[in-house]
């Protein structure tokens, strides 16, 4: 089966029945969970066996995705070992250790409850300016987010989750949050390929299974946001950078995306730029508009990339917290934190 371009969000702790229709749509092939879809690990685990009961009925495939980073950005926290902030690997002892175990600790709990992956890892580089990356990046050297994230990436996939590489070419240089109003980095080709590109190009020779792209506009280079520029996710990403993964949009509906238009206009906008998937959340009627209105043609080669998200079989949730590499693992993070 192919998996479809469109990721939606659920509005609450159950499926509804007009979530229950929205899945079973031709254009739907994944669902993305916030902190609102989690309430204790019994709760996540119906709900998710829900969606994947509706979807087999419908004879689909779907990716189930979510946040779930550590530090500020951890959607589930009860029953869940709070995660450090990734910035804290880099002045630990052992910080390739550390980062490898924050990596597979993360992958390994969201595995168990057959979460197939969560958006992760950020590569932005920290220049202490925005506030909604700041200590989600692994450092201010280029060349240390290339070396920790690798480790980090190895131990996610030792759990059987796919990696996802964040924002592409580079959010850390703007003050503005991308949720809220339209970044525009003024930075010159020169500035942003000797700094911000490296842990792109590092990962990317590594094997990174997919990136995210900014809705950053870097006006020197374009004047869209990368992920509606066919410059960076076409002739930077896929020509340059030879990179071969899946590339996912960020939320359409942030105000960084607001520059294309209406919501199917932005959707379609992602799509012709280059996206494999568009995520559209935090707004139920925008996701309808896409998925009534929006005219997405998604190639053969697309839909094959996205099946390389799909979570690798991992241990059931009890095996897990039985185990001693666990065990050793949430008494790592536990210091760090």
């Amino acid at each position: 089966m192919s998996i479809a371009p469109v990721m939606l969000d659920l509005e609450g702790l159950e499926l509804s029945n007009e979530e229950t229709e929205i899945l079973g749509h031709p254009l739907t092939g994944g669902v993305i969970f916030f902190s609102r879809n989690y309430e204790s690990v019994k709760q996540l685990s119906s709900l998710i066996q829900s969606v994947r009961k509706v979807t087999n009925l419908y004879e689909k495939d779907l990716l189930i995705a979510v946040d779930h980073e550590g530090g500020r950005v951890q959607r589930f926290r009860s029953e869940f070992t709070e995660l450090p902030a990734i910035a804290t690997l880099a002045d630990s002892q052992d910080p390739s250790q550390k980062a490898f175990s924050h990596g597979w600790l993360m992958a390994s709990e969201v595995r168990a409850m057959d979460i197939d992956f969560s958006f992760a890892p950020v590569l932005d580089i920290n220049y202490g300016v925005s506030g909604v990356i700041g200590d989600r990046s692994f450092n201010r050297d280029p060349e240390v987010i290339s070396k920790l994230a690798s480790e980090y990436i190895k131990g996610m996939r030792e759990a059987g989750m796919a990696s996802t590489g964040k924002h592409f070419p580079g959010h850390g240089a703007v003050v503005e949050d991308s949720h809220l109003e339209i970044p525009i980095d003024r930075r010159t080709k020169e500035q942003i390929w000797k700094e911000d590109i490296i842990p792109f190009t590092e990962l990317i020779k590594q094997g990174l299974d997919a990136i995210m792209p900014a809705h950053v506009i870097y006006e020197a280079l374009d004047d869209k946001p990368a992920g509606f520029s066919s410059y960076w996710l076409q002739q930077v990403l896929r020509n340059e950078l030879k990179f071969e993964g899946v590339i996912f949009s960020d939320d359409l509906s942030m105000e960084g995306a607001s520059v294309a238009g209406g919501f199917a206009n932005r959707a379609e906008a992602a799509m012709t730029a280059g996206c494999d998937m568009i995520l559209v959340c935090n707004n139920r009627k925008g996701a309808i508009e896409v998925l009534d209105n929006a005219t997405i043609k998604q190639t053969a080669k697309s839909a094959q990339r996205l099946l390389r998200m799909k979570g690798v079989s991992f241990m059931n949730r009890s095996s897990l917290l039985n185990s001693k590499r666990w065990a050793e693992s949430v008494e790592e993070m536990t210091y760090l934190a």
